[in-house]
């Protein structure tokens, strides 16, 4: 379903596990921050409101989106680290620099999720402009962020 008809700040809750041991890295590009960090903030609310402790929550940046597959390798591979959720935000230019990227970020972090057997989370926006971003960023969308966070909740509650 396309955010265009999904709210995605609104999601289902059943089935989640005690999440008070529980222990996620929160990896932010800062390219684009105005929305990547409103992502990042709905991200660790939503991790918050559903029992991941403040203290058990590290938050790491990365220059840009392209780098968040290093950075969530970093804390992947982590013992005392059990989700990571990369925040980012490619929008589409006049090139096709977009489409490199985004595959690059999605494969990356898959790789990663599967190289340390845990769940790491694509939190990355990839929006035609930049008012799509703002408005999947808390916006009349509501927040991708809020989605990214109880993604990981959810993917540990399977774990």
């Amino acid at each position: 379903m396309s955010t265009a008809h999904k709210n995605l700040s609104v999601y289902n809750t059943n089935g989640l596990a005690d999440m008070s041991e529980k222990r996620i890295a929160v990896v932010t590009a800062e390219w684009n921050e105005e929305v990547t960090f409103a992502l990042r903030d709905g991200a660790i609310e939503t991790i918050i409101k559903h029992g991941i402790k403040e203290e058990n929550i590290i938050n790491a940046t990365v220059p840009g989106s392209y780098e968040l597959s290093y950075g969530a390798q970093v804390f992947a591979q982590r013992e005392d680290v059990d989700a990571v959720i990369a925040i980012g935000c490619v929008i589409q230019g006049e090139t096709k620099h977009n489409d490199y990227i985004n595959n690059a970020v999605a494969q990356g972090l898959t790789d990663v999720s599967l190289k340390y057997n845990k769940p790491v989370v694509f939190g990355v926006l990839t929006p035609n402009t930049y008012q799509q971003a703002l408005d999947r960023a808390g916006g009349k969308h509501g927040n991708k962020g809020d989605e990214a966070g109880i993604t990981a909740l959810k993917m540990l509650s399977i774990s």
